[in-house]
């Protein structure tokens, strides 16, 4: 698995935000590559690797220094580790803004935690730092817990790189009219909101939420959200809950929630309280597809995209195949010995890293 928490060494009193610049990342050619204030360049490589910038030294342990070449690192000296807040060679790069959340999914994959730790102008110092073109997730937690400053990132950030595209995740309890005018003001096409909604019937979302009256204050800010003119990935995580209703789902989007750009049909991740409560949430796509292919057919007859995440192509019905990209992110994702031979791997998401073994799905193995 790829490491996002690295071990350094950093004479310093405060975290701090840098960008490792190799001896060949600071030159394109002939033409050195301009550095910013937080660049630090690789000098030696010895026990360590050693960066030294215009805030000082810093030493990176264990890991080899093209392999963090370009990366934003958030170092924490008192602890004497960096989260690679951004790296430069992947796609998959969220923030993490927050672990504090007001629901309690059953199968959260991230827990909720009470306390928060403020850490937006690091993130903000880090975007202005990823490669051109990037797009960086803002996950949870739940973010909007901290809309005002959330919003200020995205305002502030947006405006310094043009390039920039994001990804946020929310429970969309949080939104209300006096939110219109900013969100209003940031460049929509390079925002898509990623919202759950389990299921139609608000009974059931709010049981598998944890929060009574979830489901109805949801259907509000998605209102919000299409009058706003926001972009909208509307995400359903598949389980033995939810999975019968999947078809009256579907017709709910297709009369009610037509504005939305995407529907994403995702399979669960054991990790969190999703690995507690596995045998009774797990629905096996492999063997019962039928309900996810027929609520795909409805909303796609209807003009909605649709897409299966991270569901392996082994498990898919080979008419669907193409409607589920690789998503599980590059650092938790892995391959079974199944898939060694192989023949539709490149294209294929795998699993996560600690899917179980043992009573994963049914029908698995390699194509040929």
């Amino acid at each position: 698995m790829i490491p996002l928490r690295i071990k350094v060494d950093a004479n310093a009193d405060e975290p701090f935000v840098v960008r490792l610049r190799s001896f060949e990342g600071s030159v394109a050619g002939d033409i050195p590559i301009a550095l910013d204030a937080r660049d630090v360049v690789l000098e030696r490589v010895s026990d360590a690797a050693e960066y030294r910038g215009e805030g000082g030294c810093i030493r990176v342990h264990g890991i080899d220094p093209s392999q963090i070449d370009g990366d934003v690192l958030l170092v924490n000296p008192h602890r004497g580790s960096a989260d690679r807040l951004v790296r430069a060679s992947s796609p998959h790069n969220t923030f993490l803004v927050t672990e504090r959340c007001d629901q309690l999914c059953v199968m959260c994959s991230q827990p909720p935690k009470a306390h928060h730790v403020d850490l937006f102008a690091h993130f903000e110092a880090a975007a202005l730092l990823a490669p051109e073109g990037a797009t960086i997730g803002i996950s949870g937690g739940e973010p909007t817990l901290y809309k005002e400053e959330l919003l200020n990132f995205l305002v502030q950030t947006m405006g310094k790189r043009t390039d920039l595209r994001f990804h946020i995740l929310t429970n969309g309890q949080h939104f209300d009219e006096l939110d219109m005018p900013m969100m209003r003001s940031l460049e929509r096409e390079r925002i898509v909101w990623g919202v759950p909604l389990y299921c139609r019937s608000p009974e059931v979302h709010d049981e598998i939420v944890g929060k009574q009256g979830a489901h109805a204050r949801l259907v509000e800010t998605l209102g919000f959200l299409c009058r706003a003119g926001a972009q909208i990935e509307l995400r359903t995580v598949l389980m033995k809950r939810n999975a019968p209703g999947l078809t009256a789902l579907a017709r709910f989007i297709t009369s009610t929630l037509p504005f939305i750009q995407t529907w994403a049909i995702m399979q669960l991740e054991s990790i969190g309280y999703a690995r507690q409560n596995w045998q009774r949430l797990f629905h096996d796509s492999s063997a019962e597809f039928d309900g996810v292919g027929r609520a795909l057919d409805l909303v796609r007859s209807r003009g909605i995209e649709a897409q299966l995440y991270n569901f392996p192509l082994c498990t898919v019905p080979a008419s669907y195949r193409h409607l589920a990209p690789p998503t599980i992110s590059d650092w938790k994702r892995a391959y079974l010995d199944e898939c060694r031979d192989c023949t539709i791997k490149d294209g294929c998401g795998g699993f996560f890293e600690w899917h179980p073994k043992k009573h994963g799905y049914a029908k698995l193995g390699a194509q040929s």
